[in-house]
């Protein structure tokens, strides 16, 4: 029995694509389970104000047709938000995916959705430690189900939700809460959701293009313009929040 302290929030995305910094969510569902063991369903439709490309409707199933009149992001980020307020967040490969694009909605919906205080539950990174497979294989394999309707936001988030508690069983080791998972799976240390930038012994570095592997307030001291760059490129707003973040940073180390 998984010991909660805290809600413990289960997300799962249907999106235009995979791309952070343009694609948008169509399908949120979030299985709310909470200390006492209870769980409450919340699920969106949303229209993602952009057409689907066909290769992404013929994996979910939605269509522009089938969104048109679905509310956007904004018109629900207050909700949503209300909705995962004090929760700490889970999902499957949602640490990579569906929390980076959910905070780069809330971000453009002009919604302050903070990600200090809470702890993030990948279970795809448990299940690649001990077996590396997909989704629905980890679902036979840990619940001994085939999971139906798959590319269901609600059905997967229930399904992320049965495995962790399978794996608990499965791997004594884990214990029971948030903190015994975390700190056997490790707990990633994150800069930007979007991994652009990484720590490394502590400095904030860059994780692509020519300066990968160089300490980004060094950069941006010693080349400004890069910050501009970056500020105007096809990058995540995350991405661009938290390089302001360094960039205020270095400005202010140098006065």
């Amino acid at each position: 029995m998984l010991q909660l302290t805290k809600p413990l929030a289960f997300i799962d995305l249907e999106t235009t694509g995979v791309n952070l910094g343009t694609d948008r969510i169509i399908e949120i569902a979030i299985v709310k389970v909470l200390p006492d063991g209870s769980k409450s369903i919340k699920r969106k439709i949303i229209n993602p104000e952009m057409p689907i490309p066909k290769s992404s409707s013929d994996i979910h199933g939605f269509t522009d047709e089938m969104v048109k009149d679905a509310p956007t992001f904004r018109q629900v980020a207050h909700e949503l938000k209300q909705v995962l307020d004090s929760c700490d967040l889970a999902g499957y490969n949602s640490n990579r995916f569906d929390i980076p694009l959910l905070v780069e909605e809330f971000l453009r919906a002009g919604v302050d959705f903070d990600l200090k205080g809470r702890r993030l539950v990948d279970v795809q990174k448990i299940f690649h430690l001990m077996e590396q497979r997909t989704l629905s294989a980890a679902y036979k394999f840990y619940c001994n189900k085939i999971l139906e309707s798959a590319h269901s936001a609600e059905a997967d988030a229930h399904a992320t939700h049965e495995i962790l508690i399978a794996q608990l069983t499965h791997y004594p080791t884990l214990g029971n809460t948030v903190d015994t998972v975390l700190k056997t799976i490790g707990e990633d240390v994150i800069v930007d959701l979007a991994r652009r930038f990484v720590m490394e012994n502590g400095v904030e570095v860059f994780n692509f293009g020519k300066f990968k592997g160089k300490s980004v307030a060094e950069v941006l001291r010693l080349e400004p313009q890069y910050y501009d760059w970056m500020m105007k490129g096809d990058f995540p707003q995350h991405t661009k929040q938290k390089l302001t973040e360094i960039f205020t940073r270095t400005i202010l180390k140098k006065v």
